[in-house]
Parts: C-alpha cells; structure tokens; sequence
C-alpha cells in the first residue's frame, strides 16, 4: 500500500510540473522612473559574500554552515523587502529587487528544511516544489516564486536572460550570481551570468556529436525563439559555435546546489 501511494504521489508531482507560461499581472507592470534612489540589498550581499563557494562550474551554497544569526538576518532582509513598495521606483530598480527577492527566499526555503537533497521535495504531497506556494507578500498581495518569475520579470522585461539570473537552487540552474543584483550592475551580472552557463557542460554540451542543451532551452523555448535564434544567442556567449543542431536532446539534474 505504501509503495502505491509513494507511486501515485511521484506520479502526480511530476505532471504537476510544466512550465509556467509569461502571463503579465498588469499591477506589477508600473515604476516611477524619476525616482533615482537604490534599494539596499546589503544584507543579501553580505550572505553571498558569506556562503557561495565556486567548485568547478559550479558556484555552490555552504547550507550546512549557514549560523542561527545569519538565517535570522536572511529573513529580516526578505521582512524588509516586503515593506518595499517596488512600483515606487525605476524599472531598473525594480528588476534588481525582484530577482534578489527570488534567490533570497529560494535560499531560505532551502534552510528552513536543509537537510534536503533537491528543491522538488518541498512543497505539498502532490507538488513538485514550491514554486506555486505563497512566500512572500508585498504591496498586500500574496506572491508564488512562479509570479514574480512568470508574472512579474518574464512578462515585464521580455529579456532571456531573466532564465540565468534566478536560481532554483539546482545543479541544473544557472549559478547563483556571486553579486547581488542592483540598477547599476544589472547589465554586466547578466552578461556574466549568461556567459558562465552557456559555456559550462550544463548549459552546452557536446558528446559524440550529438548536442545536449540545459532543459531550459526546450521548457522557455518561447522566450529564445526559433531554433536558429537559440543557435545565436548560444554562440553569442560561447568561443566555439554550437554545430550539430540536426540532433538535440535536453538534460536537467535537480540536485541540490549544495557544497560539501
């Protein structure tokens, strides 16, 4: 009976998981662009600073050695940023907010139940994580990590690069930026990030001839266009040119982005 149910649950968590489509919340898409003041994110930088550790291609998170304190003071910042009302600053501004508030609360879902081998195993019985549960509330509204991702940055922004600068906590993801997002470096960090992905063996890889891209390229192949727009935006960031596009298969690993 166990071995059903487990089954069952698997069965349902994994069709409970598509990729979201960009539908724009209208509210959201509003600024003030003659507001030229920053929104701190200090205390987001200084867990950065703290816990991300380069291994390999990957930038990993010291879960296990995150402190009491510091847990404490990664909450108090995403406390702050919900006493934020975003619409009152730039679209520049606001893009840096909402992508810190994504990895912020992603890493501390993580450690609220670290122990943890993957993302996916938060969330409800029949989920497959926790994108769809409410996390944070900001100008009165409750808000999914799928909304400020697929509601919010994807619609508004309309730019690919969105996909490496949110992080899942995943293998599979694009690493998590060692510098928090702000209007001033927005560009660069995503230019970085884009270039780092698309050159490591989990976003491009290439195996006996046969091209194997990151899932992301066929779950958003909507926000990268055709298959030839895709093929120039890899070789945009890439020192070899991607070839062998006649035969392509996609690869994901949930596993935790976590550092020994």
């Amino acid at each position: 009976m166990k071995q059903l149910l487990f089954i069952v649950s698997l069965l349902f968590s994994t069709l409970a998981w598509s990729a979201p489509k960009s539908d724009l919340w209208p509210y959201w898409n509003q600024s003030n662009e003659v507001n030229s003041e920053q929104i701190s994110h200090q205390n987001w930088q200084q867990f950065l600073d703290n816990y991300l550790i380069e291994q390999g291609q990957n930038t990993l998170v010291r879960y296990k050695a995150v402190n009491t304190a510091d847990k404490t003071q990664l909450k108090q910042y995403i406390k702050r940023m919900e006493q934020v009302n975003p619409l009152d600053y730039s679209k520049a501004e606001q893009y840096a907010y909402w992508v810190n508030l994504y990895n912020a609360v992603t890493v501390d879902l993580i450690l609220d139940a670290y122990p943890i081998k993957s993302i996916t195993k938060l969330g409800g019985l029949f989920s497959f994580g926790p994108w769809g549960d409410d996390v944070v509330v900001v100008n009165g509204k409750s808000l999914t990590l799928n909304d400020i991702e697929h509601r919010i940055l994807r619609p508004i922004w309309q730019d690919p690069r969105t996909h490496y600068a949110v992080n899942c906590a995943s293998l599979g993801c694009p690493n998590l930026q060692p510098d928090a997002f702000t209007s001033n470096n927005t560009e660069a960090l995503l230019e970085q990030a884009a270039t780092e992905f698309v050159s490591s063996d989990k976003g491009v890889l290439v195996i006996n001839n046969k091209l194997q891209l990151s899932s992301i390229y066929e779950w958003f192949a909507v926000d990268f266009g055709t298959e030839k727009q895709l093929i120039r935006h890899l070789d945009q960031y890439r020192t070899q040119p991607v070839m062998n596009t006649q035969n392509i298969s996609y690869e994901y690993d949930w596993s935790l982005n976590q550092a020994n």
